[in-house]
């Protein structure tokens, strides 16, 4: 079901491919899945990324917030979805590109956002499972569209064995 979203996801990629930074915003779980999406697109198209705590966006992050630049936001978790709805105005409103990642039905979110990907509604705590599909095919078609070789990343190992 989440795989439906896969051509959506490829041009949303092309909106991206220029971009020298990529933030990624999530609140409670949905934190653990965006820094998971910021490490993906790192790893493989060479993107400057980083993951805020969306309740931390006051005390400094919202600074590095400027027209055009992409905010990925996770809103999957439903007992902090107003909360997040909040932080996606906040930075759409210094001119964010914002690409939201909300469960079927939380159609709230593209009021404020340029690109809606939905997963399907699942128990809140097993959503991260669902909604990191769609920022690894994120970071896999960026990836392609930057000509990186996604099979072989620089400087990373397969395997690590040093301890």
């Amino acid at each position: 079901e989440v795989l439906k979203c896969e051509d959506q996801v490829k041009e949303i990629a092309k909106q991206l491919v220029d971009k020298k930074d990529v933030f990624y915003l999530g609140r409670g779980l949905d934190y653990s899945t965006a820094m998971e999406g910021a490490l993906k697109i790192k790893e493989i198209s060479y993107t400057h990324a980083e993951a805020f705590a969306a309740g931390e966006l006051k005390h400094g992050t919202i600074a590095l917030i400027e027209e055009g630049v992409p905010v990925v936001v996770l809103a999957t978790q439903q007992n902090l979805f107003e909360k997040m709805l909040s932080n996606m105005q906040e930075v759409k409103a210094r001119g964010a590109y914002v690409i939201s990642v909300t469960e079927q039905g939380n159609s709230e979110v593209e009021k404020s956002s340029d690109a809606v990907i939905y997963i399907p509604k699942v128990d809140n705590i097993l959503a991260g499972i669902l909604s990191v599909i769609p920022l690894q095919l994120l970071a896999y078609y960026v990836a392609k569209d930057r000509g990186c070789d996604i099979d072989k990343p620089r400087n990373l190992a397969k395997s690590v064995t040093v301890e």
